[in-house]
């Protein structure tokens, strides 16, 4: 199906688009038409058998998934409108996280790891009816999870950083609130976190220059709760 005979978007993030097919389905379209989405697929299907809450996906096709449609504003649209306090999001947060770790990782991973979505902030979580539910999860694999932990810690910082963003000071109560519901040990894969996100080629230049100083937030925050 061609873009032309699908309408406009009725959501876009920085690499994809989500088409309404109706009847409760989308198509969410990667940019890049070399993009395989069958191994996010794989890792859908895989954590959705066991209970974990993400959309169900019908079929994947090159860059193309075709899942259900989730009624409600993402996490990040709720902290817009004012809905939803940063501590309240921080502890849905960190249960998300707690749950995904807890679940059986796939037969072939490696020992000792986990399932971990590495992009698990605010803009992929949907508040449904029924219950938070997770999306986009094309940076999905099995790791250590506080890789996964130290991702979203720093995706919140580098919010926190910018004095251009209306929710910065939000951002940095979600993160020492999800450093605390959280536990772990983020900061052990802080560093490994900060070259993922240095590396992502959706990242501005200058959001680029600001993982630095977000990594600093984070080390400061968790040290902060520590003393």
């Amino acid at each position: 199906m061609t873009a032309s005979g699908l309408g406009a978007p009725f959501a876009a993030g920085r690499d994809a688009d989500v088409y309404d097919l109706g009847g409760g389905r989308v198509l969410r379209r990667y940019r890049d038409g070399d993009v395989d989405t069958a191994p996010e697929a794989a890792v859908m299907a895989h954590v959705a058998t066991h209970g974990y809450p993400v959309p169900t996906v019908y079929a994947t096709r090159g860059p193309d998934l075709v899942m259900d449609r989730l009624d409600g504003p993402t996490m990040l649209g709720a902290f817009v409108a004012g809905t939803l306090p940063a501590e309240e999001g921080a502890r849905i947060l960190a249960d998300l996280h707690t749950r995904l770790h807890a679940l059986p990782p796939p037969a072939a991973a490696p020992p000792g790891t986990a399932v971990v979505h590495r992009d698990l902030h605010p803009e992929n979580v949907v508040l449904t009816p029924h219950g938070p539910y997770v999306i986009d999860w094309r940076d999905a694999l099995c790791g250590p999870p506080d890789l996964d932990l130290a991702m979203t810690a720093l995706i919140c910082a580098e919010v926190a950083v910018d004095p251009a963003r209306q929710l910065a000071e939000a951002a940095r109560a979600l993160l020492v609130s999800f450093l605390a519901y959280a536990g772990g040990h983020p900061l052990g894969q802080l560093d490994t976190a900060a070259g993922i996100r240095a590396a992502n080629p959706t990242l501005t230049p200058t959001e680029v220059a600001r993982v630095d100083e977000a990594g600093a937030l984070v080390v400061h925050s968790a040290r902060d709760l520590r003393d």
